[in-house]
């Protein structure tokens, strides 16, 4: 199908046909180049409901086995700050 590019102010618009519309015309869209191709697509808005939709995509076998235990070691932070600080007194000095 054919349509036509036109100057909108600064930008370029794309009339689409009634026939391919969206429902709303006021709806937000997604446009992306692919290649010489542009896509557009509504914008979809999640929200916190659709989480139970994306855990229902794992599988069952999902972490069966739990999670993998690492041990916490204590850290050396005896030379922590002491580089920044050099690096700060040479810039001052």
């Amino acid at each position: 199908m054919l349509t036509r590019i036109f100057k909108s102010g600064n930008s370029l618009a794309v009339r689409i046909p009634q026939e391919l519309a969206f429902i709303d015309a006021a709806q937000d869209v997604e446009i992306e180049r692919v290649g010489n191709t542009l896509v557009v697509r509504p914008r979809v808005h999640e929200t916190v409901g659709d989480l139970s939709d994306v855990f229902a995509a794992f599988p069952q076998s999902f972490m069966a086995g739990g999670r993998e235990f690492h041990e916490q070691h204590d850290r050396d932070w005896s030379g922590f700050g002491t580089a920044n600080t050099a690096a700060a007194t040479k810039v001052r000095g």
